[in-house]
């Protein structure tokens, strides 16, 4: 198989790795850090102006229409930038829910405000009490006098506190954890009866609680059809594994450089600590351990589409579970050549670490998914 990028893919993928090499320095994202949202209003902005807010959504709707590997090229550059924007949030979770599910008239108002800059979206799906499982959700919604009321807690809302509008997952019908009864919903931030608690995430991120007490939705913002949200946000976690294992690749990448980079100035013993062979051992299954999760970023790339739902379902799973040991290794490597300077907040690879950890617990970390593909009976077939 042909692994090579086409011409316009690397033209894609230059513009991206300039932008994020210009704009974020690790001095720029602690600066970017401390304003009052978390992050820069003016890189989202650039990030608009070059198309990249808009590359998967169809043209019809007011996107590029761009495929995952064009997705995962741009997610691995902000890996490697560590960037704080509300890209993942807003453009490939919300917006994998939005593709999935929502109408023509909806994408066509949605999508080109988000194109723009001009539109955020969160998917608020977490409760305290679902942890990795998607159907259970205990908010409800309640057709009354022609509008949907929603009343509920959602937790750890990615950049939900800076969120235009909230795509909900509420029960309108069935048990709390029924997979069919779900449904979602677009909520004005500003709604009457929402309020949100925003707080920074380990990672550096930022993230909300929510808890909505007969929050007044319009019939015209419900997403797909009712009862049908599961499915939507199947496809919203689907989308997810695939574009934080690009980003892990970034992460991972950029915390080998920098480790190899540190062994081959840290001087001891009146030469530079590279020529230790057991720190060399630890670099090369660094190298090991990046290039095996690029190999599973890059499936995950070439499966997300696939129509063949269990196969899909059982190789993102597959891909998670290796995205997450290969991170878990690296980071803690990195951290470790680096020795008392990389648990520092002032130096970035303890932050690539910290990024790496969050990616193997968001949308199941490794141990949730091996236990989904056990029950699905595995890779290989065995017959009698």
């Amino acid at each position: 198989m042909d692994f090579d990028l086409a011409d316009e893919q690397s033209l894609f993928k230059d513009a991206i790795d300039k932008l994020v090499q210009k704009e974020y320095g690790f001095e720029q994202r602690r600066r970017y850090a401390a304003e009052p949202e978390g992050w820069s209003r003016r890189v989202w902005s650039q990030l608009a102006e070059q198309g990249f807010l808009a590359l998967p959504f169809d043209e019809a709707h007011g996107g590029l229409g761009y495929g995952p590997v064009e997705l995962m090229l741009v997610n691995e550059a902000l890996g490697r930038g560590l960037l704080l924007e509300p890209y993942l949030s807003t453009v490939v979770i919300a917006g994998g829910a939005l593709r999935a599910g929502a109408s023509d008239e909806q994408l066509a108002l949605w999508v080109p405000q988000i194109a723009a800059g001009e539109l955020l979206v969160s998917l608020a799906y977490l409760e305290k009490q679902s942890r990795y499982n998607l159907a259970d959700v205990a908010t409800r919604a309640e057709l009354r006098d022609g509008e949907y009321r929603l009343s509920g807690t959602k937790i750890a809302v990615l950049h939900g506190d800076s969120a235009d509008r909230l795509l909900v997952a509420a029960r309108t019908a069935g048990a709390r954890t029924d997979e069919e009864g779900i449904s979602l919903f677009m909520v004005d931030a500003d709604s009457a009866g929402l309020r949100r608690r925003g707080y920074r995430t380990q990672d550096g991120l930022r993230a909300a609680d929510l808890i909505l007490s007969d929050v007044a939705v319009p019939a015209a913002n419900l997403v797909g059809r009712i009862g049908g949200g599961h499915a939507l946000l199947q496809r919203a976690s689907d989308y997810a594994i695939a574009a934080l294992a690009s980003e892990a690749v970034g992460c991972m990448q950029a915390a080998l450089e920098m480790s190899v980079d540190y062994l081959k100035q840290r001087q001891q013993f009146g030469a530079p600590i590279s020529r230790f062979q057991a720190l060399q051992h630890h670099a090369a299954d660094m190298l090991v351990e990046v290039e095996q999760a690029r190999s599973m970023a890059m499936l995950a790339a070439l499966v997300v589409d696939d129509v063949d739902e269990a196969e899909r379902r059982k190789t993102l799973s597959a891909v998670k579970v290796q995205i997450g040991k290969s991170g878990r290794i690296v980071g803690q490597l990195a951290v470790q050549l680096h020795g008392g300077i990389g648990v520092t907040e002032e130096y970035a690879v303890g932050h690539y670490f910290k990024r790496l950890t969050m990616i193997e617990s968001q949308f199941g970390d490794g141990e949730h998914h091996l236990t989904k593909i056990a029950a699905a009976g595995g890779f290989v077939s065995v017959t009698p």
